[in-house]
C-alpha cells in the first residue's frame, strides 16, 4: 500500500496533460518498467474506464491499486494521485491565486506540457503495436481518431466504441482464448452506487454538508470520458453559489496544473463554503470521485472473466484497438494543441520523443529535463 501511494504521489506531481496523458504515464510506469501488467490486461482496464462514468484515468489508477492491494490499495492510489491537485486547487480557493503566478511556474507547467505530449505518443505507438496488428483494428484505430478529430463529442466517442465492440465481437473472435470462470458480479457497490444516486437528492435538504455531497455525487455518476466533459456539468452544480469569474479561476487552474481534472472539485467545494472551506472541498472530491469508483468494484471482476471468452475477448479486441485511435485523437487535442505553439516547442517535444522511445530516460529524468528547459525558455523570453 506504502508503495503503491507513494508511486501514485510521484505521479500526481507531474501528470500533466489531462486523461490521455495519464493513461501514458501509467503504462511507462507499471507495464513497461514495472511490469505490474502487461499491454492486453492494461488496455482491458482501459476499455472499461471509458464504458463508464466517472474520472477515467483515475478509475484506471484505482483499478491497478484494487488488482496489486484490494479495496485499500485502490484507496491509497486515489489518495496519492489526488492530493498535488487538491492542495493546490484548495490553496487557491482559500489564499487567491498570486501563489502560482510567476514566471517560473509558467515555465514549469510550459515544459510539463511538452512532457504530456511525449509520452501520450509514445503511449499511441506502444499500444498500437499492441492491439492494431490486423488490417481490420487498425481500420478501427484510424476511422476512430478521424470521427473524433472531425466532430469531438461524447456521442461519438460512444458510437465509435460501440461499433468498435460490435465488428470485434463479429470478426475478431479468438476461439484459442481459454476460458475464463463464472462470472462474478458485485452486487454491494452497485447497490451502494445506485441507493446514493436515488437517495441523496431527497436528503439534501437535511443539512448544508449532504446539499453539497449530493450535487457533485450527482456529477460523478452522470459524467462519461472524465477530463474537460466534466466542467460543463459541474457549473450547473454550482449554479449561482458560485460567480462565473471564480467558476473560470478554477477551470483555468485545473488545466494549469497535474493530476486529475475532477480535482477541480476542491477548488468549488472551497469557494462554496467558505466558512468551512476544507470540508467543504473534502465533501465535493469525495463526492464527485466515489460513484466512478463504485463502479469498478461493481464491474472489475466480471469484466476480467467476461474478457477471457471468445466472443468477449473479440469485443474487448475491437475496443481497444478503438481507445487507440481516442489515444491519437486526444494526443492532438487537447495535448498538443495546448502545449506546442512555437518552432521550439516542436523542436523539445522531437528531442524528448527521443530521451523516452530510443535512449528510454526514465519518467523522472524526463520530468527534470523538461521543467529546467520550460522554465530557462520562460525567463529567456
Amino acid at each position: 500500500m506504502w508503495e503503491l501511494f507513494w508511486r501514485f504521489l510521484a505521479l500526481g506531481c507531474v501528470s500533466f496533460g489531462g486523461p490521455a496523458a495519464h493513461m501514458g504515464y501509467f503504462r511507462a510506469v507499471f507495464v513497461e518498467r514495472l511490469k505490474w501488467l502487461d499491454e492486453t490486461a492494461y488496455g482491458r482496464l482501459i476499455a472499461l474506464s471509458q464504458f463508464l462514468p466517472g474520472p477515467s484515468s483515475s478509475q484506471v489508477g484505482f483499478a491497478i491499486g484494487y488488482q496489486r492491494a484490494g479495496l485499500a490499495g485502490g484507496v491509497a492510489v486515489f489518495l496519492g494521485f489526488t492530493l498535488p491537485s487538491f492542495l493546490l486547487l484548495f490553496l487557491l480557493a482559500t489564499a487567491g491565486g498570486t501563489l502560482t503566478d510567476t514566471v517560473y511556474f509558467g515555465g514549469f507547467v510550459k515544459g510539463l506540457k511538452l512532457l504530456a505530449v511525449v509520452v501520450v505518443a509514445d503511449a499511441v505507438l506502444g499500444m498500437y503495436s499492441t492491439f492494431c496488428r490486423s488490417r481490420l483494428t487498425g481500420v478501427l484505430c484510424v476511422l476512430t481518431a478521424s470521427a473524433l478529430l472531425i466532430a469531438p463529442s461524447m456521442a461519438t466517442q460512444f458510437a465509435v466504441l460501440a461499433v468498435g465492440a460490435l465488428l470485434g465481437w463479429r470478426l475478431l473472435r479468438t476461439p484459442e482464448t481459454p476460458p475464463g470462470g463464472r462470472l462474478r458480479f458485485s452486487w454491494l457497490p452497485l447497490t451502494l452506487f445506485f441507493s446514493l444516486l436515488i437517495a441523496l437528492p431527497f436528503l439534501a435538504n437535511l443539512s448544508p454538508n449532504l446539499d453539497l455531497f449530493s450535487r457533485f455525487y450527482q456529477t460523478g455518476s452522470l459524467v462519461f470520458g472524465g477530463g474537460h466533459v466534466v466542467l460543463p456539468l459541474l457549473q450547473q452544480t454550482v449554479g449561482d453559489a458560485l460567480s462565473i469569474d471564480r467558476f473560470l479561476l478554477g477551470y483555468a487552474a485545473a488545466q494549469a496544473i497535474p493530476g486529475p481534472m475532477f480535482a477541480m472539485s476542491a477548488f468549488l467545494g472551497a469557494e462554496m463554503t467558505p466558512d468551512h472551506a476544507l470540508a467543504g472541498a473534502l465533501i465535493a472530491v469525495l463526492g464527485i470521485f466515489l460513484p466512478g469508483f463504485l463502479l469498478i468494484l461493481s464491474f472489475h471482476d466480471t469484466w476480467e472473466t467476461l474478457a477471457k471468452k471468445p466472443g468477449a475477448a473479440g469485443a474487448v479486441a475491437g475496443v481497444n484497438a478503438s481507445v487507440v485511435g481516442l489515444l491519437l485523437a486526444a494526443l492532438y487535442q487537447p495535448v498538443f494543441i495546448n502545449a506546442v505553439f512555437s518552432s521550439l516547442d516542436l523542436a523539445l517535444a522531437v528531442v524528448g520523443f527521443f530521451l523516452l522511445r530510443v535512449l528510454r530516460l526514465p519518467i523522472l529524468a524526463l520530468v527534470a529535463f523538461f521543467a529546467a528547459a520550460g522554465m530557462l525558455a520562460a525567463v529567456l523570453g
